[in-house]
């Protein structure tokens, strides 16, 4: 027990003085641009996404809202378009979301690969593709939202026809 106080005291000014390192720092910053304005696209394509994805909600709340008292919707196409829709838009922003967290997760271990004498690359490297593929995971989803709704409701309702 009291080595482990003793020694930690010890790494911590081990720590200290690895970070001290103004050189060393400023790199990890440079190395961690790239990724961070990454961050920053991320958060500016998740915006559009969620006015899209808030734009849908809305709009399944207010015909729900004008038909509630008739069995019968007269707009149950539209509301089936709109439902699906939706349901592509969250994944669009789950998957950008992970993207983001990933790409944070990943600017954190360069920034403690600094720091430690441990070889991360290739968990840098990984992340760095894992990121990625989330990203582009997400913005698949949020390119078939939108192609879905050029076509409009419409075409939902001509290809449930020839189904």
């Amino acid at each position: 027990m009291d080595l482990l106080a003793i020694a930690t005291p010890q790494a911590a000014l081990s720590i200290l003085e690895q970070t001290s390192s103004t050189p060393r720092v400023l790199q990890m910053l440079q190395f961690s641009l790239a990724p961070a304005f990454l961050l920053v696209g991320i958060g500016s394509i998740m915006n559009v996404m969620m006015a899209r994805l808030t734009w849908v909600a809305n709009r399944i709340e207010r015909l729900e809202a004008k038909y509630e008292d008739k069995p019968e919707e007269p707009c149950s196409d539209e509301v089936a378009w709109l439902e699906r829709r939706r349901g592509i838009s969250q994944r669009a922003v789950m998957f950008s979301t992970a993207a983001a967290g990933l790409i944070s997760v990943l600017i954190a271990a360069l920034f403690i690969s600094a720091s430690i004498t441990f070889k991360i690359g290739t968990l840098i490297a990984i992340l760095w593709v894992a990121t990625m593929a989330l990203l582009i995971t997400g913005l698949s989803f949020f390119f078939r939202e939108t192609w879905i709704a050029a076509r409009g409701p419409a075409s939902r309702a001509s290809h449930n026809r020839k189904s």
